[in-house]
């Protein structure tokens, strides 16, 4: 078995009274994927199409309708807690120090909970290296409003890892930035990826970014989502922004646009 086996899920959204939504239109239809373990893929498709509510079936925040997810040998039925999870916005807490902001999964997330005021030292020590190798050293003691929106972002990838998961779950982690900072960021996840060696999955609407990042580029068609195509990126690490404009590069990503193109007309 894959390191994650999401087979054959339909999802449909229920409404705030626990009631499938009026019209009956599936979010996800017979979806699935594998990954191994150490992977990096990302998922790109049209507005809409799923990515982030497949995400959140990967996490084990929302259940299938119909299908099983399994993560690491297990079926997925709860929240993992081996998950470290980053989105569009940041969502530091203003009222902790971003140092705090990061350490707050080793206070919520077990087996670390138990243990955190006795190893506090050892999580700090952990902290202010995940800021240095972000290029936030020296920021810890800072207050968030104090930071910048990239290095805002650069703080909640600190966050997301800070417990060492197994799995990193990033959607559209990079996508409310300018172009500048986007691909300054780019270079943070890699080095991160190198380090850490989790298995990444990646939803953007940047198809760029998508092959900069990904080992593995899945295509997802229109609503009710599925995968409709995989597109491996053969570009050795690490990378580096010369590389995105060779041919190969270049035709890569102008084939994913191609293909997403016809899954929205579709």
């Amino acid at each position: 078995m894959s390191f994650i086996d999401i087979e054959k899920i339909d999802l449909v959204y229920r409404n705030s009274f626990g009631a499938e939504v009026s019209d009956g239109t599936l979010a996800l239809s017979d979806a699935s994927l594998q990954m191994e373990r150490g992977d990096f893929i990302a998922l790109v498709g049209p507005s809409g199409c799923g990515k982030s509510t497949l995400l959140k079936v990967v996490a084990g925040l929302i259940r299938a309708n119909k299908g099983k997810v399994f993560v690491a040998g297990e079926e997925v039925t709860q929240p993992l807690k081996i998950v470290g999870m980053a989105f569009q916005n940041a969502t530091l807490l203003p009222w902790r120090s971003t140092r705090d902001n990061i350490l707050l999964p080793l206070e919520i997330v077990e087996p670390h909970r138990q243990r955190f005021r006795a190893n506090k030292a050892e999580y700090i020590e952990i902290a202010d290296h995940l800021l240095e190798t972000v290029g936030l050293a020296g920021f810890g003691d800072r207050a968030p409003w104090q930071l910048s929106g990239g290095m805002q972002q650069r703080a909640q990838l600190c966050r997301a890892l800070v417990h060492n998961p197994d799995l990193l779950l990033l959607d559209e982690p990079f996508g409310a930035l300018d172009a500048f900072t986007r691909e300054e960021l780019w270079d943070v996840l890699q080095k991160l990826y190198a380090e850490q060696k989790c298995t990444v999955i990646l939803v953007t609407h940047d198809l760029r970014e998508a092959v900069y990042l990904a080992d593995t580029v899945y295509v997802m068609s229109a609503r009710p989502g599925k995968i409709i195509l995989e597109r491996n990126v053969e570009m050795p690490r690490p990378r580096k922004l010369d590389d995105m404009y060779g041919r190969e590069v270049v035709e890569l990503v102008q084939d994913l646009r191609h293909h997403i193109n016809i899954a929205r007309s579709e």
